[in-house]
């Protein structure tokens, strides 16, 4: 008998947690079953403070019946802080088989409570150091530690960006932290594992501060400050002696603060680095800092602080350069090849005052030149001062660049050679988990995946931005919502979204309304031209319910939508009580279908009426509060959204539509919206569908539309169907269209669809980022309707798989792609033959799949070379004019049969 296995153990979607400040986890495996059809009948979960404590574990689930798999909530004693708990499973399926003990996996607790906090908040004295210098800020201590040191963990956090070295030692790899909350309601901290960098006796301990989100320039309003106006450390380390006994090491007045090498580091700006300031051994022990100054102790308060909660910002990829540009303009740059998001690195040999100057930028322009304009108050410049000179390995602190290339100057005697071998780039982001893949017969939309890809990695950076380069990089919450079921199918995004909508809902207003963007840096800020004071939108607002959402549809997390729900119910209830009609929202600004082409010129507004998207929103964000009321057993509350929502949704047909069934306005947007919002049915919803095919085909197979509108076009018409339509635009090359750019080398997606134009000018310098994922959420639509991996989302976490292959669109002769879902690798692929069609899909264990071939007939079908009918874990299978529809257990299966004369 096959083996039944438990393996790939995560605590809140990670496999060693390190520092949380959850008090319920929740336990996730998935089976490796190695048989077709197999499912779990029941599972068992011990969990014990040693690793070899199972003999008498701390808890026993027993066995349980159930089938659950993914996030199962811990049951045992009350946890304690600063406690490493280990824990193993085992699992039964319905073919009687028992599995093995997984091998053990651990999660550790940091600071449960805001009352164990011991340390104080310092800063240099303001006396000494002026606290808006521009320098970095270094803080440092010594101390004596004793014999027998059996674990000793750091938790810290900054009022700024900060790192943290213990004995001349960088203490663990995190970029940026804290990352950036809603500082004043949660502020995250972090955890290190310091045990193997501290010695008996003396050791030293110092902390790198800078102003980051917190107190740095953000916007471009030249915002600072936004968070406080002073930078400040907080910091406390405990060891734990092999003798039972434990000591603390917390900041406070004894410290001492000085400033370094870092003359300057912003966001935006870049940073000034000068070897000549250096501070060499600063954070050991054994420096004399007679000559450092005093500190002082700020009120910030414990109450907001949390422990970490997505995983941190790293460095996750380091490319080398691709080549030298020697422009016209007689500059030499650095192509890295890539439009990224991160930092450089020089690794060189310089004399001493030596002064090296990078500058970074997305494009060259039309005439080949190095070109910044669209960056517009962002500097992004590194400045490298040698002192005395030496072997240099430097990468700036605390910023970030958007690039891909980078002017060089201060080495103007080096080879190009020699350059290419100094200069490497590293890639920063939120360190998610790949979970996804596509790829398909044409290589243009395998570059169109690739630039999808890396437009979520640049960001990405611990919030969703819109743009990393220019004096932006905001969490816009419209972008977030349209792009957030792209980004679960690529990477992991469980922790990130929830940290993210956890700010979203402390920064909510009262009123229930969603600022543009969060964290809300921007304030109550609104452009003249808006002329509103509402200080919201429709489709941006809405990320309050889409996103908790989406995360509860991927992942299976009813524990963040409940958690969410309050928020939700207050953004659905601040829309009804807009204007006189609870039915309709026509009042307020929005932002419309914001750079859609068929905007007045000179606009960034599309056409389509603002109140039509302002109540498709308002009957999706009822609709998915309804739903998720049924979810969470909220009954009364499911019943009147319900009722809520036959009220939108008669209103808007009664506003929108016209008499013969097609909609007031005759935008591609306008179309899409009550097609995949569900507000239209029957005659009506044919009407549209083909109303929405013709405007597309009298633009000669383009689209029109824009960050409202372009999410949805290929699902309405692939849902309604024209998905020959859909795949045309998707391969359409001219201009306007996803291929396009990469006709012009974009390596991620663009804010607008002509940010190059055919001529090779440039659309406005004022807004004009040549990474901005939103309309990559075209991806969502290629996984699901071109390869064919979709879920019913009435079973959420891909627990009953949608097998849909694409083949029938026309012009691609295979497509292929994979998911690490909650329940393990979900992967489809098919292949058009000269006489036949094969498909081949994984379906991971403890859970099923519906399998639907268009034009399949079952006489000559096969899987694995024996007839369908007789195949293993093939549950069930039907036969129409359309095609075939199969109903298959997990497994494995290659499926093949005959292509009729219309594929």
């Amino acid at each position: 008998m096959a083996e039944l296995k438990v393996q790939s153990l995560a605590c809140e979607y990670r496999e060693k947690l390190l520092g949380t400040d959850v008090k319920v986890p929740r336990f996730s495996w998935k089976l490796d079953a190695n048989r077709r059809g197999t499912t779990q009948l029941a599972y068992r979960i011990q969990t014990a403070e040693s690793i070899h404590g199972f003999d008498s574990p701390s808890w026993d689930s027993g066995r349980i019946e159930s089938s659950q798999t993914i996030l199962v909530e811990y049951g045992g004693p009350e946890v304690r802080s600063r406690t490493r708990y280990y824990y193993r499973v085992k699992a039964w399926d319905h073919d009687g088989r028992e599995s093995e003990w997984s091998l053990p996996c651990w999660w550790e607790t940091g600071l449960l409570s805001s009352e164990e906090w011991k340390a104080d908040w310092i800063t240099p004295e303001s006396q000494a150091i002026d606290p808006d210098a521009p320098e970095a800020f270094l803080l440092r201590s010594s101390f004596l530690a004793k014999q027998g040191i059996e674990k000793a963990r750091i938790y810290a956090t900054a009022a700024g960006v900060y790192e943290l070295y213990v004995n001349g030692c960088r203490v663990g790899e995190d970029v940026l932290a804290p990352g950036w909350t809603s500082y004043h309601d949660r502020h995250q901290y972090q955890t290190y594992d310091v045990t193997d960098l501290l010695k008996n006796g003396e050791n030293g301990i110092g902390i790198l501060l800078g102003d980051g989100w917190y107190k740095g320039e953000l916007t471009w309003l030249g915002k600072r400050n936004i968070y406080g106006n002073r930078r400040a450390a907080l910091l406390q380390l405990w060891i734990q002696y092999t003798d039972g006994t434990e000591e603390w090491v917390t900041t406070d007045r004894s410290w001492k603060a000085s400033t370094g090498a870092i003359r300057m580091s912003e966001l935006y700006a870049g940073e000034i680095y000068d070897a000549g300031q250096e501070r060499n051994g600063w954070s050991d022990a054994a420096l004399p800092d007679g000559d450092w100054f005093g500190i002082e102790i700020l009120p910030l308060g414990y109450a907001q602080l949390a422990a970490q909660e997505n995983e941190p910002t790293r460095v996750t990829e380091i490319l080398l350069a691709l080549s030298i540009v020697r422009t016209p303009a007689g500059a030499r740059v650095l192509d890295m090849g890539q439009n990224l998001v991160g930092r450089m690195r020089m690794t060189l040999d310089l004399p001493a005052g030596a002064h090296i100057r990078l500058q970074h930028a997305e494009v060259l322009d039309k005439e080949g030149n190095f070109y910044t304009a669209n960056l517009r108050k962002a500097k992004q410049i590194v400045e490298y001062m040698a002192g005395e000179g030496g072997k240099v390995n430097y990468a700036p602190h605390f910023t970030f660049q958007g690039f891909r290339y980078v002017l060089v100057e201060g080495l103007e005697e080096w080879s190009d050679e020699q350059l290419l071998e100094a200069f490497t780039a590293e890639v920063l982001h939120t360190n998610m988990q790949r979970t996804g893949s596509f790829e398909c017969s044409n290589p243009l939309v395998n570059r169109l995946q690739q630039n999808i890809v890396w437009g979520q990695r640049g960001n990405f950076l611990d919030v969703p931005t819109d743009c990393p380069q220019r004096d932006e990089r905001l969490g816009w919450t419209g972008d977030a919502q349209v792009f957030i079921r792209t980004a679960a199918f690529n990477y992991h995004v469980g922790p990130f979204f929830t940290k993210w909508l956890r700010d979203l809902k402390a920064d909510q207003r009262e009123t229930g309304s969603v600022p543009f963007v969060v964290p809300n840096a921007l304030g109550d800020y609104t452009s003249p031209q808006w002329g509103d004071e509402t200080y919201t939108s429709s489709a941006w607002g809405d990320a309050v319910t889409v996103c908790p959402w989406t995360v509860y549809l991927v992942y299976g997390d009813r524990r963040l939508l409940e958690e969410q729900y309050g928020s939700m119910k207050a953004w659905v209830e601040f829309i009804r009580a807009q204007g006189n009609d609870e039915h309709l929202w026509n009042t307020g600004f929005h932002f419309g279908d914001w750079l859609a082409l068929d905007a007045h010129e000179g606009s960034y507004f599309g056409a389509t009426p603002v109140e039509l998207v302002a109540t498709a929103y308002y009957a999706l964000s009822t609709r998915i509060l309804r739903d998720a009321a049924a979810v969470l057993g909220k009954e009364e509350d499911a019943r009147q959204y319900g009722q809520l929502l036959q009220g939108i949704t008669a209103r808007f047909r009664e506003t929108f539509l016209t008499a013969d069934g097609s909609m007031i306005a005759a935008t591609q947007t306008a179309n899409i919206l009550p097609l995949v919002f569900g507000l239209v049915e029957g005659e009506d919803r044919k009407q549209i569908a083909s109303d929405l095919n013709e405007l597309v085909w009298k633009k000669g197979c383009h689209l029109d539309t824009g960050f409202v509108g372009t999410p949805y076009l290929c699902l309405a018409l692939s849902e309604n169907g024209y998905h020959g339509t859909a795949m045309r635009l998707l391969l359409q090359e001219s201009y306007p269209s996803w291929l396009y750019s990469i006709s012009k080398g974009a390596t991620t997606i663009w804010e607008h669809w002509d940010g190059i134009k055919p001529d090779g000018s440039f659309w406005s310098d004022d807004m004009n980022s040549f990474n901005h994922y939103a309309y990559g959420a075209i991806g969502d639509w290629m996984y699901r309707y071109v390869a064919g991996l979709d879920m019913d989302e009435t079973i959420p976490a891909y627990r009953k798989l949608r097998i849909r292959p694409g083949y029938d669109g026309g012009e691609l002769t295979f497509a292929r792609a994979s998911l690490d879902s909650a329940y393990g690798r979900v992967s489809v692929w098919w292949n058009i033959m000269e006489n036949n069609i094969e498909i081949c899909t994984e379906i991971p264990a403890n859970t099923s799949a519906e399998i639907w071939l268009p034009g399949a007939r079952l006489d000559s079908m096969t899987e694995n070379g024996i007839a369908i009918q007789d195949a293993e874990g093939i549950l069930a299978y039907t036969e129409t004019e359309e095609g075939v529809l199969l109903e298959a257990g997990s497994g494995t299966y290659r499926i093949s049969f005959s292509k009729n004369a219309d594929q």
